[in-house]
């Protein structure tokens, strides 16, 4: 590999209008959280609580490093592991993020009250959001959409911006800002454990396949000398395995935050459980005849 191969790996490319993206993010969320929030929420009640600030400033810097130079130079002119890492970023990090850092208020006013917001409340349901999500991941590992996303920058761009979208409605089920359309703890363990498993088809294909699968990464130029085969073989692990196991991870957290809740809600009560009756049997005994 020459020189001026090696040097164009990390040549510095602009990305103007990622910058505006994230640029105008910040600035419309902090518009609205010191200007619009105070009117809208009740007094006393502060627009926006300091965790989802704090959302808010991981999801940009994930934003920018998923959508800026070099992981997206990287990914989708030379390896298609940093390609897979930057659509896990865009797809099961950023959207929940975002969403975890956006107050109920805020949301309704960007969707509205009219064929946007109906919109919304129709797909951001389990079975739709759930279907869209997964044919979409299946479909953006075609070769042909792969091929043609390395080879055009607007398809490219196209195509994140489907991704970004199906996985907002996606997330919302489980942790949007709409109190309505959030579903039960239970539900959402099925829903992420039925996610979970889509990411292992494209996965397996990727890390068994022989030969190079995608012929815009099947190029002289190697960076870090990974070849094309150990390139595709890391981005099906990668999928199969970081994918899976961050919504697992979800799931864990899920279940311990229901179990903590409903353990805390049987307490208020006052209901008593198995252990509780038990012990009281271990205390006093029945009388011997």
């Amino acid at each position: 590999m020459t020189a001026a191969a090696t040097e164009s790996f990390w040549r510095w490319v602009p990305h103007p209008e990622v910058w505006l993206l994230v640029g105008s993010l910040a600035v419309l969320y902090a518009y609205a959280g010191r200007v619009i929030g105070p009117k809208v929420v009740p007094a006393g009640t502060p627009p926006v609580s300091r965790s989802q600030r704090r959302w808010f400033a991981l999801g940009i810097v994930l934003l920018w490093l998923a959508a800026d130079w070099p992981m997206h130079d990287i990914g989708e002119e030379y390896l298609y592991l940093v390609h897979m890492v930057q659509h896990l970023l865009l797809t099961l990090v950023v959207p929940a993020v975002m969403l975890l850092a956006t107050p109920t208020w805020l949301a309704r006013l960007v969707v509205g009250e009219g064929g946007v917001d109906r919109w919304v409340h129709r797909l951001a349901r389990p079975v739709p959001a759930g279907v869209a999500f997964s044919a979409l991941t299946l479909v953006t590992h075609a070769q042909i959409v792969v091929n043609t996303s390395a080879d055009n920058g607007l398809f490219h761009y196209g195509v994140h911006t489907a991704l970004v979208t199906s996985a907002l409605l996606f997330w919302i089920p489980v942790c949007g800002p709409f109190p309505e359309l959030r579903i039960s703890p239970p539900a959402q363990m099925i829903y992420l454990f039925i996610a979970s498993i889509v990411p292992t088809v494209p996965g397996a294909w990727l890390t068994f396949a022989e030969g190079a699968v995608y012929s815009s990464y099947d190029i002289p130029a190697r960076l870090w000398g990974i070849s094309v085969t150990s390139d595709q073989q890391v981005a099906g692990v990668l999928m199969k395995l970081v994918g899976g196991t961050f919504l697992w991870v979800i799931i864990a957290i899920v279940f311990f935050r229901w179990a903590s809740g409903h353990e805390a809600r049987q307490s208020e009560t006052g209901l008593l459980t198995f252990d509780e009756v038990q012990r009281e049997f271990d205390e006093h005994p029945a009388p011997l005849p």
